[in-house]
């Protein structure tokens, strides 16, 4: 089977002298243990970068020193590119409590599996779910009201939603 990957965040900024770059992730804690991190060369292809050193700079967000990444031009390359990690890593590093942590789950409504989160987005007030129904992006808002039960064990996040939500997304009445 192959590697499955997950969106942590991207790289903001070059940092230093040394090549260091600033990560902006939403893992919800440190990344100190991390040793290797993926880019996205092509569409669904990943090449790996280790990890030389970790410092915090700030909640959200390290400093970063890649092995083969030793100028400020080198790391301005890699400025604004998404960082992946693969599904072990991912579940390893995650903060439990961290939106993030609801990638790879299924959205259940009633008795409707609505599909698989493939991105959180999280904003001031709310995170959203972004998940593919028949073919079209849909975003499903995640507060008190939303929110059911959480099954870790089968990765399924059950969802109270608006009536009639689903239908601005797939155009149905």
């Amino acid at each position: 089977m192959a590697d499955q990957y997950f969106s942590i965040g991207r790289f903001v900024a070059a940092f230093g002298l040394k090549g260091e770059l600033i990560l902006r992730h939403s893992l919800g804690k440190g990344l100190r243990t991390l040793e290797v991190v993926f880019l996205e060369n092509r569409k669904d292809g990943f090449l790996p970068y280790f990890v030389e050193e970790i410092r915090v700079k700030g909640t959200g967000e390290v400093y970063m020193k890649l092995e083969g990444v030793d100028t400020p031009e080198q790391a301005r390359l890699l400025n604004q590119k998404e960082v992946w990690l693969r599904e072990a890593d991912f579940s390893r590093m995650a903060a439990r409590s961290a939106p993030v942590s609801l990638l790879g789950f299924h959205l259940i409504d009633g008795e409707t599996d609505l599909g698989e989160v493939v991105e959180v987005i999280e904003q001031p007030m709310q995170v959203l779910c972004k998940l593919f129904i028949r073919g079209k992006e849909v975003l499903i808002p995640l507060h008190k009201g939303t929110m059911g039960k959480l099954d870790k064990d089968h990765k399924r996040l059950y969802v109270t939603l608006p009536e009639g939500l689903l239908d601005v997304y797939l155009g149905e009445t």
